[in-house]
């Protein structure tokens, strides 16, 4: 997708982290860092909240980072007084384990349709290193009146 502006100018990092207070993503640490035209970024945490019993970061977490990342471009992409994204699939391949620090995730468009969304997340460790490429379809669906 061409690096067109897709994200109002308005928003800001405090709105789309006041957004998890309260839920999953707030519990897993996760915390947008960076919007910019076409991308947004959010770190996640290596830690009691996100591993697995062997130690390593949790398929499950970085998942959750993903599906936190696909949803909320979605969601700022739409006019929510006349429609909102929900979930429809995702996708995720994980390439190389983490046992601490931070990971990032940046997630893209693929395809921003009026009936669905395509998102792709790369995760990434500290040292730059992929550890995770998922791929979110996003169902856009019209509010009822």
């Amino acid at each position: 997708m061409a690096k067109e502006r897709i994200f109002p100018d308005y928003l800001e990092l405090d709105a789309l982290n006041n957004m998890s207070e309260g839920c999953m993503v707030e519990h897993l640490g996760i915390k947008f860092t960076e919007i910019g035209s076409d991308y947004l970024k959010a770190t996640m945490p290596v830690d009691h909240r996100t591993k697995q019993p062997m130690g390593l970061l949790h398929g499950g977490a970085s998942v959750a980072l993903a599906e936190t990342m696909g949803s909320v471009g979605a969601t700022i992409t739409v006019d929510l007084d006349k429609q909102y994204a929900v979930g429809l699939e995702i996708n995720t391949n994980h390439i190389k384990s983490a046992r601490s620090g931070l990971v990032t995730g940046t997630a893209k468009p693929i395809h921003l349709g009026r009936g669905t969304q395509v998102w792709g997340i790369e995760i990434h460790n500290e040292d730059g290193q992929l550890v995770a490429i998922s791929r979110i379809t996003m169902a856009i669906l019209d509010r009822k009146v």
